[in-house]
């Protein structure tokens, strides 16, 4: 592995996998959806890739009398197949949102990172039983929990998972 395959988070299959089709690992990496993840792998033409991992970071809001979730942030994973390469070329993308207006609706906010992108965001609350204080995490998302499981089936597949950081997908 050299500096840029480094910098860009590419990563190689093991020699002694056979790379597997364009479509068994299209549909490998459709198969990641599960009710009991927090991410959903969909089609991605809409972006101008083949398949967008997203995961929505969710922000509790108080509005009135309850307690509603609203995103806070969007981070993407936006992969495009190169078949007669066997690899997938990734791009990371993270929005920062805001909910604006009388009734709510989605607004991008002007932060924006892109690249192969690195994060980690945990909230704590301060509280306790028995009168003692004690932090507690309420909250953590890192973007390896989204990333690992794409990675090991591209890997898994035989393909080469490659990191875009400037340029198209």
């Amino acid at each position: 592995m050299g500096l840029f395959d480094k910098l860009t988070g590419t990563k190689r299959p093991a020699d002694n996998i056979a790379p597997r089709s364009a479509a068994e690992v299209h549909a490998a990496l459709l198969g990641l959806n599960r009710p009991d993840v927090p991410y959903t792998v969909r089609d991605g033409s809409e972006e101008g890739a083949d398949l967008v991992a997203e995961w929505r970071i969710l922000d509790p809001a108080w509005q009135t009398f309850f307690v509603r979730t609203q995103v806070s942030q969007v981070f993407q994973v936006r992969m495009r197949l190169v078949p007669e390469k066997n690899e997938i070329r990734t791009l990371d993308q993270q929005y920062d949102v805001t909910w604006a207006g009388d009734t709510p609706s989605l607004a991008i906010a002007a932060e924006a990172q892109r690249g192969q992108v690195q994060t980690v965001s945990k909230r704590w609350t301060l509280g306790g039983e028995d009168g003692g204080l004690e932090w507690t995490e309420t909250f953590h998302f890192d973007s390896n929990d989204l990333k690992d499981p794409l990675q090991a089936t591209v890997l898994g597949a035989g393909w080469t998972w490659r990191g875009v950081i400037t340029g198209k997908l």
